[in-house]
């Protein structure tokens, strides 16, 4: 049976608006809404805690085999929120969002988190540098994934509305496929 929903990463620095977007759009559109962030902390799908950066050092073979549970592939309808994508099978995949931010903005967001030195430093760089939008090119096919600027409050409605008219695009497309 085909899958009557996509599914869809929404990845991007720390502090780009990852997590409202998919918020937003898992309301509007009836999908689940998957914090990969959350997941590894509530499972415990990780080998401890980077003191230095402050984050979990994820296993990623337990979380994959978390989400495989899930069928995530069969099923479809998740937005998956995470800092990185190129962990996620590209079969379980159809839209790839990767939100950029100003560095100026993503620096007071990232601040205003709290963020200190090593960690501020590190994912900085990583935006400015573009890692993850590379990333996601070097992982997926070029057509699914996309780049959304995320600098205002009006750029994550545009997104939204963007994003909820690929969305129907892609049921109407898929409409009555088999797999």
């Amino acid at each position: 049976m085909a899958r009557q929903n996509p599914n869809i990463v929404i990845t991007g620095t720390p502090g780009v608006g990852k997590t409202t977007h998919a918020e937003q759009l898992a309301r509007s559109l009836g999908l689940q809404h998957v914090s990969i962030n959350q997941i590894v902390k509530d499972e415990g799908f990780h080998e401890g805690k980077d003191e230095e950066l402050g984050s979990w050092v994820v296993d990623e073979d337990k979380l994959l085999d978390y989400l495989e549970a899930t069928k995530i592939s069969e099923t479809g309808g998740y937005i998956l929120d995470w800092h990185a994508c190129e962990l996620f099978p590209e079969r379980w995949i159809d839209l790839v969002i990767v939100l950029r931010c100003d560095s100026t903005v993503l620096y007071d967001r990232l601040t205003g988190r709290g963020y200190k030195d090593k960690k501020l430093e590190e994912n900085m760089d990583s935006e400015i540098m573009q890692v993850l939008l590379d990333e996601a090119r070097e992982s997926y096919k070029e057509e699914i994934v996309v780049e959304l600027r995320s600098d205002k409050d009006d750029d994550v409605e545009g997104n939204v509305e963007r994003i909820e008219m690929w969305v129907e695009q892609w049921r109407k497309d898929n409409a009555g496929k088999s797999e």
